[in-house]
C-alpha cells in the first residue's frame, strides 16, 4: 500500500515526467530523494538516506559518461577522455542538471537544513542527481540509466567533444579551490606501487594543509593523482555554500 500524501504523489509524478523516466518502485525514487538530515530528524534507520544510493550513482554516471566519450572521441587518448570527462561530471555540473529539473522541490530535508538554505547548496543538489541515477539503476537496468544521462548531459558532452578536453582537469581545479580558500597548494605522495614493471599499479594521497583528503590508484601517476584530487575535490565542495 502507497502511504505517500497525495500532494507528494503529484510533485514525484511531475518530477519523473521532466527528467523522462517513469519507476514502476516509486519508493526507490523517495529514497534517492531523502537527504541524511531528514532520516536522522525522523529518527530512521541509518541507511534510510540517500547516501548509499548516492555512492552507487557516482560510479553510474562515471561508467555512462566514459562509455559515451569512448564512443564518440574514438581517436583520443586516455589523458584526454579523463580531462573531457572531468569537465563534464563534477559539482558544479551535477549542482546545475539537478537544478534544470527542479529536484530541490522534491527532496526531503530535515527543518534546521532547511532553514540553512539546504536546497540551494551545490553539494546536496549534486548529491542527489547522483542518487536518482542509481535509483534509476535499479529500477531499469543501464539501457534505462543510459538513456536518461545521456539526454540530461547532452549539451555538456557536446561542449566537451567540442573542445576536445582542453578544460581544467581535477588537479587544477583542486589547485585553484585550495589557493582560492587556504592561499596553499596541494602536496601529492605516493602512498603505495606495486607489480611488475609492465603493469604497475600506483597508490596517491594527496594532502592540503598536512591534512589527507583524497586518495587514488591508477596504472599510472598521473592517473592516480586525478582520482585523489577528484577525491579531495568532491570532500572540498561538499563544505562549500
Amino acid at each position: 500500500m502507497d502511504t505517500t500524501a497525495p500532494a507528494e504523489n503529484a510533485s514525484l509524478d511531475e518530477l519523473q515526467q521532466r527528467i523522462g523516466y517513469q519507476f514502476r518502485d516509486i519508493s526507490l525514487l523517495q529514497l534517492a530523494l531523502m537527504h541524511k538530515s531528514y532520516a536522522n530528524e525522523q529518527q530512521l534507520e541509518e541507511h534510510c538516506g540517500n547516501e548509499r544510493l548516492e555512492f552507487l550513482g557516482d560510479a553510474v554516471i562515471e561508467l555512462v559518461i566514459s562509455h559515451i566519450l569512448m564512443e564518440q572521441a574514438q581517436d583520443s587518448p586516455e589523458g584526454r577522455l579523463s580531462k573531457m570527462r572531468a569537465s563534464i561530471v563534477n559539482t558544479d555540473s551535477l549542482a546545475a542538471i539537478s537544478r534544470s529539473y527542479a529536484l530541490s522541490d522534491c527532496l526531503r530535508l530535515s527543518r534546521g537544513e532547511q532553514e540553512n538554505r539546504g536546497r540551494e547548496k551545490k553539494s546536496i543538489l549534486a548529491n542527489a542527481y547522483e542518487a536518482l541515477t542509481a535509483a534509476v539503476y535499479f529500477d531499469g537496468g543501464y539501457d534505462a540509466v543510459f538513456r536518461m544521462i545521456s539526454d540530461h548531459f547532452k549539451p555538456l558532452i557536446d561542449e566537451a567533444a567540442r573542445r576536445r578536453g582542453y578544460s581544467r582537469d581535477y588537479k587544477s581545479r583542486l589547485q585553484e579551490l585550495v589557493q582560492k580558500l587556504f592561499n596553499d597548494t596541494p602536496v601529492y605522495e605516493i602512498i603505495s606501487e606495486q607489480g611488475p614493471d609492465h603493469y604497475k599499479s600506483f597508490g596517491v594521497r594527496v594532502m592540503i594543509n598536512n591534512q589527507p583528503c583524497g586518495t587514488g590508484h591508477g596504472g599510472n601517476k598521473k592517473t592516480a593523482e586525478q582520482q585523489a584530487a577528484r577525491e579531495a575535490l568532491k570532500l572540498l565542495e561538499s563544505t562549500q555554500p
